[in-house]
């Protein structure tokens, strides 16, 4: 007879905590391109500000939930003083490897770099 696993054994919970971290992101892309969307209407309306402005405030708050439940992860699997590598998956350095991707593209450009002539091509571009 096969041992049933528990629910709460390390895998699972972290197998558990990818999903929502996965559902975090998805969740983000959506109220991303709705901010997006509605930020580029020709015609603003104040119905059409307000719903921007909850897709604003979303967005961020998935933004936040995602960095914090990731830094979570990467302390829990490189943690000094216990071996919790072997818990790393092929989805979770995905993950890592998007993780840095976001907190490099999220970063405040404008404290280190002056405005570039790039940047005012863009901004003119979507204006």
């Amino acid at each position: 007879m096969k041992a049933q696993k528990s629910i709460f054994e390390v895998e699972n919970i972290i197998e558990f905590i990818i999903y929502i971290i996965i559902i975090i992101k998805i969740l983000f892309l959506i109220t991303s391109i709705g901010h997006l969307i509605l930020s580029h209407t020709r015609k603003q309306t104040p119905k059409t500000k307000e719903f921007d402005e909850k897709f604003l405030e979303w967005k961020q708050k998935f933004e936040f939930v995602f960095i914090v439940m990731m830094a979570c992860l990467l302390i829990f699997i490189f943690t000094p003083w216990s071996d919790n590598a072997h818990y790393m998956t092929s989805t979770m350095k995905f993950l890592f490897y998007l993780f840095g991707f976001i907190l490099i593209l999220s970063a405040d450009w404008n404290l280190v770099l002056p405005s570039t002539s790039l940047d005012s091509i863009v901004r003119r571009s979507l204006s």
